[in-house]
């Protein structure tokens, strides 16, 4: 029990930080208005100065206007930057006053008598005057101590090398709205009665910061600054992608490498819009800038300008829905995503410039100036690069065959003329050439003795090049071939746009495929990599440990590390215990130790019966207090006519990728973007064993069960179903 004098203290404390905190912002808010009405003020003298002395601005004679006018603007985008600063300053003081700390630790340093009360914040704050630091940054190397040990000898990584010392003192504090609301103090790395309060409430819409609970091997994790490569496998709930977020934050506060890293230095692949759209709160929440992410659908659209693509989550609804279809879809993505497939690209762009393409001769004024063969042969001079460079850089070599060296080459018809038979001669549809493959290319040979040594039948691989075929010919290119096609890009064309990134951050890396790696290790050249997945969690194909073995080979990185996460925090015990039993491997799963109810298998005579039996539930979690209440179907055609028969009878929301909005009520989705996501209770509302009447389904009913907090329903249509998914458990 706090007694009434160090209660006094801590108040004291508080109440001067926020003191100091409410001066700074008062300041910074001074500032910013100052800084606003500077920008006003030189965007004024820039027009009068634009207006009245230059005349003719995009004259070719007025260069040296043109350069005065880009001097005058720069002092506007600085003071804009400047501005733009000073307003992310009062946002982040904003924080600081209503909520200044979380942590307190007391450390001796070595070989020094007196104790140092180190205060822990989302930010930094110090006494401007004297310099004295009132709140230490989460992310600076003295809070690890916090993070990563009890009471007693402890140590931190400084700039200037390990500090050694004690630790005297431990504690925790809930501040709300400028009053602290209680503290304690602990003997443990973070006291599990502060976690379990936390985990106890309702999850929000969108993802928030966790620094208050970050857990010591997941600060390891967030801390890391060693691995080129740095992999996590961690278990449903715990904790992978807060992870991935606050270490992008602690590499932009820390740097990588010593070297300062900024928000476009990092990149984040997301699984999918709506995951996109629940993370994207965080790093605002810890003070830093939004940091790019990016679905690698929209890389595949980059790379194949003006394709109309089958979206991931298409292919996955093809990929899980139990028909005969489904093993053919698998199959052709298991074959086109693999190494033998992309030898098989390889070889092909070598050959496209020999067997693929046929160089015309050049003529000008009705004569031949330039033959194929020596378009060719110029061509084929410099194998290492990219083809496709090389065939843009052919208008300069036949211009300059044809006209000199001279600044006017010939005429401006003359030059068109010349320019288009050269654009028809090096014109290349990278789609089209991929489609050669299966449509006059001979390959089938190669795949079957480099790939398919053990395929069952040859019918296996007619049937895949038949199913190609007729997807090429469909006007849409399909998953599997998009992928395939943008790696064929990338080996035409190469490509320089994300060179300045430095730390890719890859979620759910287990849904990639082998040649989708090669893609992130061709596109991100100078880039470290943090990945993280879970095997466990894998949709549409199966995956082992082996998979990071692989992710190591592809991206080719000197230092590789693999963590295992294998605690869980999301789930209670009894929902957390329901779901593994769904998983063919047993698992090493330690779980925080949180109870509540029993998830329920329901059952339904018919589909009205199951209906109501899904509204009841809903109704159940709302008089809980539940706020997020997730109906989970196997697929987004599930969800979709479930929605049409639920839409007149309750308030609910259908998600797809396309309206990925906050998830905040009521609301269905398919698994697919389930995943990632967390809810306070989940129904699962197509629970029977036709539907999930695969192997591979226990998986997908794996990932729905552990998206649960705190209440979970299996529901199903079929006394008999439920009885066959209870045998599975």
């Amino acid at each position: 029990m706090n007694n009434q004098s160090e209660q006094l203290y801590e108040e004291n404390r508080l109440a001067e930080t926020i003191a100091v905190a409410k001066e700074q912002l008062q300041q910074s808010r001074k500032a910013a208005d100052e800084k606003k009405a500077g920008i006003t003020e030189a965007k004024k003298a820039v027009f009068e100065d634009s207006s009245h002395g230059f005349t003719n601005l995009y004259s070719s004679d007025d260069f040296e206007a043109l350069v005065e006018l880009s001097q005058l603007q720069d002092p506007v985008t600085e003071s804009i930057a400047d501005y733009e600063e000073e307003i992310r300053n009062i946002h982040r003081l904003e924080n600081v006053v209503e909520s200044p700390y979380f942590a307190r630790i007391d450390f001796q340093f070595e070989d020094e008598e007196t104790t140092e009360e180190i205060y822990i914040g989302r930010s930094s704050l110090s006494k401007k005057k004297s310099r004295k630091i009132l709140i230490y940054d989460w992310r600076s190397p003295i809070a690890s101590v916090f993070y990563r040990f009890m009471p007693g000898p402890a140590c931190y990584d400084a700039a200037g090398g390990r500090i050694d010392g004690n630790v005297t003192l431990k504690r925790q504090y809930e501040i709300k709205n400028q009053k602290l609301q209680y503290y304690f103090d602990t003997d443990r790395n973070i006291s599990d009665e502060f976690l379990r309060q936390l985990l106890s409430k309702n999850t929000s819409p969108k993802m928030k910061a966790v620094v208050e609970t970050i857990q010591k091997e997941q600060d390891t994790v967030i801390r890391d600054m060693g691995s080129d490569l740095l992999m996590v496998q961690g278990i449903a709930g715990s904790g992978k992608t807060s992870i991935a977020l606050h270490r992008a934050a602690y590499l932009m506060y820390q740097g990588l490498q010593q070297a300062k890293l900024s928000s476009d230095n990092i990149l984040i692949i997301s699984p999918n819009n709506t995951f996109e759209q629940y993370i994207s709160d965080v790093l605002p929440e810890l003070g830093e800038e939004h940091i790019r992410s990016i679905v690698f659908d929209d890389l595949l659209k980059t790379l194949l300008q003006g394709k109309k693509l089958q979206s991931k989550n298409e292919f996955l609804e093809q990929a899980i829905t139990n028909n005969s279809y489904k093993e053919l879809v698998k199959t052709s993505m298991e074959f086109k995503t693999s190494k033998a497939f992309q030898e098989i690209l390889d070889r092909f762009v070598l050959e496209i410039p020999t067997v693929w393409m046929k160089f015309g001769d050049i003529s000008y004024r009705g004569k031949q100036v330039i033959t194929g063969e020596e378009l060719q042969a110029w061509i084929l001079r410099r194998p290492d690069v990219p083809l496709g460079v090389r065939l843009g850089q052919v208008e300069d070599y036949c211009l300059e065959r044809i006209f000199g060296t001279a600044k006017k080459r010939g005429d401006g018809e003359a030059r068109r003329q010349v320019k288009e038979q050269i654009q028809k001669l090096c014109r290349i549809d990278v789609v089209d050439l991929y489609g050669k493959l299966f449509l006059e290319g001979n390959f089938l040979k190669d795949w079957k003795e480099n790939w398919l040594k053990d395929a069952k039948t040859r019918q296996t691989v007619e049937n895949i090049a038949e199913y190609t075929r007729e997807n090429l010919q469909s006007g849409r290119l399909y998953y599997d071939d998009a992928i395939a096609a943008a790696y064929l890009y990338l080996k035409l064309y190469g490509t320089g746009e994300y060179r300045n990134i430095r730390q890719v951050v890859i979620d759910e890396a287990q849904d990639y495929y082998p040649l989708q790696y090669v893609i992130f290790r061709i596109l991100f050249p100078n880039g470290k990599f943090t990945i993280l997945g879970d095997i466990h969690q894998t949709l549409g194909k199966n995956e082992t440990l082996s998979l990071y073995e692989h992710i190591q080979e592809i991206l080719e990185k000197k230092k590789s590390t693999l963590v295992t996460l294998n605690k869980s925090f999301r789930c209670t015990n009894e929902i957390l215990k329901f779901s593994q039993q769904f998983l063919e491997r047993e698992l090493d799963v330690e779980s925080f130790n949180r109870s509540g109810d029993q998830p329920e298998i329901v059952s339904a005579d018919s589909h009205e019966e199951l209906l109501e039996k899904i509204i009841q539930e809903v109704s159940v979690c709302r008089e809980k207090g539940l706020e997020t209440i997730c109906l989970i179907c196997k697929t987004q055609k599930n969800a979709a006519r479930l929605y049409e028969d639920l839409k007149s009878r309750i308030t609910v929301q259908l998600r797809t990728d396309q309206n990925p909005e906050s998830l905040k009520g009521t609301f269905l989705m398919p698994v697919c973007l389930a995943k990632g996501l967390e809810f306070d209770a989940v129904i699962v509302c197509d629970g029977d064993a036709e539907t999930y009447s695969d192997p591979d389904d226990k998986n997908l009913l794996y990932v729905e069960c552990t998206r649960a907090l705190h209440r979970l329903s299996l529901m199903s249509e079929g006394k008999q179903a439920v009885e066959k998914i209870s045998r599975v458990c």
